[in-house]
């Protein structure tokens, strides 16, 4: 177990940035990055990444070695990087948005949204 490079946590960043765009690459990003947050329930095919440019691509291969190893899980480092407490229920939540297999109850959803932006979302 090591610490994450700030390098890797950069790239983290980034991706997480990108993750809650709404393009073909965002929604690989965010099935990786679910992935590394409950693989059994979010498995992620690795040919997907073939649909990502290089530097997105070199951004996912830094975060896979820097989790290879973790000292946290990557929603725990999410919240330290970007000072919050809720990635976890936003992952949550935009796996619901997703239709990701395996998302949450809707009634779960629905609580999400109140409690994350303050209202539901039908």
């Amino acid at each position: 177990m090591s610490a994450p490079t700030e390098q890797q946590l950069e790239a983290l960043k980034r991706l997480w940035v990108i993750a809650q765009r709404d393009t073909g690459q965002a929604r690989v990003v965010f099935r990786f990055l679910v992935g590394l947050y409950n693989g059994p329930r979010f498995p992620f095919d690795l040919t997907d990444l073939r649909l990502l440019d290089d530097a997105i691509l070199n951004d996912v291969m830094a975060v896979l070695w820097m989790d290879s190893r973790p000292q946290s899980e990557v929603h725990e480092l999410l919240n330290r990087a970007l000072g919050r407490r809720d990635v976890g229920q936003w992952m949550e939540l935009h796996a619901y948005e997703w239709r990701l297999k395996n998302r949450c109850a809707k009634a779960y959803y629905l609580e999400l949204c109140a409690e994350l932006r303050g209202g539901s979302k039908a």
